[in-house]
Formats: structure tokens, sequence, C-alpha cells
């Protein structure tokens, strides 16, 4: 099952750490729910496709790909790692399905009320795991400290990876105010289990 928690940010560990508070200040799926972030997990079976098949068919998603991260695999490995773990926003949903190893998505928490600073939740992913991250929405990703994740992505287009870096500018884009009006909400605030 998918885990959560609310990121240590003052935790001087490399980004591929854990970064949990002591205690852990896990954050239930429901606060993902209420971000627009959905989640399912599925037994590894090595010959059963119904179950991509059937959100692929569910959610209108027509191309797929797989893609390794490891050092062996990934050219300028450190670097493209670097490019991930950058506060960006996509125009389309975000979706990744965890063939093999693990690996760890950021996204922004809402503000709780008079505060200033902003919050992030670290959710960890692990084979059989899927995950959709809605457009608008700001995150991040890393590996973990396993350094390996094989993923399929689904599209419903053609294959494309645009990340829009967080700026200024992005939030007058169409997407990232979708996103804001459908999900932040000024008194929301992360609720910890």
């Amino acid at each position: 099952m998918v885990q959560a928690w609310i990121y240590n940010a003052s935790d001087p560990a490399s980004p591929r750490a854990p970064h949990k508070y002591t205690p852990n200040r896990a954050v239930p799926l429901s606060t993902l729910d209420s971000l627009g972030v959905q989640q399912w997990t599925r037994e590894q079976t090595t010959s059963s496709p119904d179950f991509v098949d059937k959100i692929r068919s569910q959610r209108g998603y027509v191309n797929t790909d797989t893609v390794c991260l490891s050092r062996e695999k990934l050219p300028d490995y450190d670097a493209t790692l670097q490019k991930f773990f950058t506060v960006h926003m996509h125009e389309d949903e975000e979706i990744r399905y965890l063939l093999e190893g693990s690996g760890y998505f950021d996204v922004q928490a809402p503000r709780k009320e008079g505060e200033e600073d902003e919050e992030w939740i670290r959710i960890a992913l692990t084979a059989g795991e899927m995950i959709i991250l809605p457009a608008g929405m700001y995150h991040r990703f890393t590996l973990d400290e396993n350094n390996f994740l094989r993923c399929m992505r689904l599209f419903k287009e053609d294959p494309k990876w645009t990340p829009l870096n967080r700026a200024p500018e992005l939030e007058d884009n169409q997407y990232r105010r979708a996103y804001v009006e459908t999900y932040l909400k000024p008194s929301s605030s992360v609720q910890a289990a």
C-alpha cells in the first residue's frame, strides 16, 4: 500500500533518504485524495496486464513506454535525478506504474492558514503501485536509497514529458489555475495520522 508522510526538510541527508520526522508524521491516503492524487496497489504478477489495461481504458491512455532509472542505465544519472527533483508541474496528468524498484514523489501540501512556509508530502512507491498526479500540481521526484526503478509511463497522446519548473508566471497557467481552484483551499491543512 502506498505510504505518505510530511517531508522533514531540516534533515540534511540526501534527497533519496526517507526524510521522516521522529516520530513520523504519517499522512492518510484520504489527504492525497483531497489533493487530487490517485493511487492503486496491485499484487505483482508476471503475466496479467488486466490491471493496467483497465486503468488505460477508464482514463483514455493510448500510449505507454517503460523507463529504467539506475546509474547503469540512465545517462547523466546525477544531473537527471537533480532535474527530476526540481519542483515542477505538467499540463497533463503524470501517471506511473512501478514495475520494479522504488522511489519518492513529493507533492506540495496546502499551506496552513496564516503560515507562509510550505510543506511537502513524501509519497513512497514500490513495485506494483500506480500513482496519478493531476495536471497543474507542483511536485518533484527522486529515487530512494536503492537507486533503482523501472516503471511504465502512460500517456493520453504521443509519449511526452514536459516539465514546467515552478516560477511566478506559472500561477497564471490555465492548468495550474484549474488545479488550485479544484484542490487547494485557503483554509485547508494537511491531516497527519
